[in-house]
C-alpha cells in the first residue's frame, strides 16, 4: 500500500475547481459529490459496475451514465487513473499519490502496487536519449502472485500422488 502524499486541495475541491474551469462550466452534482466522496474513503482499485455494486451497498444511488460519466471526468480532472488489462478497465487514485507502477496477477486479478526510483531514473534516461518529455506513465507488469503461485504448487504435487 502506497503513503498518500500531501495535497493542497481535497478530491471534492479538486474536481469542483475542474468543473468549474471547462470551458462550459457544469454543475457538481449530489451525485458526483457521493461519487468523489465514496471513492476516495478508501484506497482501491475498482471498476465502473464494482463501484456501482459497491456505492449501491452503501444506499448511495447513482446512475450507470452518471458513474461512467463522473469517472472520465474524474480521469480528465487528474483524480483518477485508468487501467486498461486485456477487455478490463479499472480505475485508482491519481490525485494525492506519488507515481507509482503495479504488478497485476492473471489468476486471480490482484494489482500490487510499488515504487522504484531506479525504474524512474531509467525511463528518464531513455526519454532523454530520444528527446521525449515524460508527462506521465503507467506500466503494469502481468504474470503470477505468490499466493497464486503458491496454490498452483500445491496442486502439481496433489496430482503426483
Amino acid at each position: 500500500m502506497l503513503n498518500a502524499v500531501q495535497v493542497s486541495l481535497t478530491p471534492e475541491q479538486k474536481f469542483q475547481e475542474y468543473l468549474s474551469s471547462r470551458p462550459r462550466v457544469q454543475r457538481f452534482t449530489g451525485q458526483q459529490k457521493d461519487m468523489v466522496r465514496f471513492i476516495f474513503s478508501s484506497h482501491e482499485h475498482f471498476d465502473a459496475d464494482s463501484l456501482l455494486e459497491e456505492m449501491r451497498k452503501a444506499s448511495l444511488v447513482v446512475s450507470r451514465a452518471t458513474a461512467y460519466r463522473t469517472l472520465t471526468k474524474l480521469v480528465d480532472a487528474g483524480l483518477l487513473r485508468r487501467l486498461v488489462t486485456g477487455s478490463r478497465t479499472t480505475f485508482e487514485h491519481d490525485y494525492g499519490y506519488p507515481q507509482h507502477d503495479h504488478l497485476r496477477c492473471m489468476v486471480c486479478s490482484k494489482m500490487i502496487e510499488f515504487e522504484n526510483p531506479e525504474l524512474e531514473t531509467k525511463l528518464k534516461e531513455v526519454a532523454l536519449a530520444h528527446g521525449f518529455q515524460i508527462d506521465k506513465h503507467s506500466l503494469i507488469v502481468q504474470g503470477t502472485c505468490a499466493q497464486c503461485k503458491k496454490a498452483k504448487n500445491a496442486r502439481r504435487k496433489l496430482d503426483l500422488i
